[in-house]
């Protein structure tokens, strides 16, 4: 049986790596991969106002465009859905699923706290009901 889990903001990454909309995705791809990370906020003077994933340079990359022009706020995706640190993982996980995204950022009003992840969620679940990993 699970265990009960007050919410997200005790599975999140607090340490959230963010962009400014008018960086290039070029800057973004290479901070992303300095951190080993699969998505970035995107801030304006400190609120959130996107997230850039893989994906997203992926379909850049697609249109083949060129990475030291294009810039984040041309590709992210604008006024994402968040979640709250009380969030359920199972609510995070539904949310994810629901939408067909990976990345939940997790916010106080405007201000990014942390982000979840599927995997994160995924490895909850795994360690709750005692699976091994």
């Amino acid at each position: 049986m699970l265990a009960l889990v007050a919410g997200i903001g005790d599975l999140m990454t607090r340490d959230v790596l963010a962009v400014a909309p008018e960086d290039t995705l070029g800057e973004a791809a290479e901070r992303m991969v300095e951190r080993g990370v699969g998505s970035v906020v995107v801030s304006d003077f400190g609120r959130l106002i996107g997230i850039l994933t893989e994906r997203d340079l992926l379909r850049a990359v697609a249109d083949r465009i060129h990475s030291s022009e294009a810039r984040v706020r041309e590709w992210m995706t604008s006024e994402p859905i968040t979640a709250t640190p009380e969030t359920t993982p199972r609510e995070a996980a539904r949310t994810m699923l629901d939408h067909g995204f990976r990345h939940l950022p997790v916010v106080d009003d405007e201000t990014t706290l942390g982000i979840v992840s599927l995997r994160d969620v995924l490895e909850w679940t795994l360690k709750e009901s005692g699976a091994q990993l």
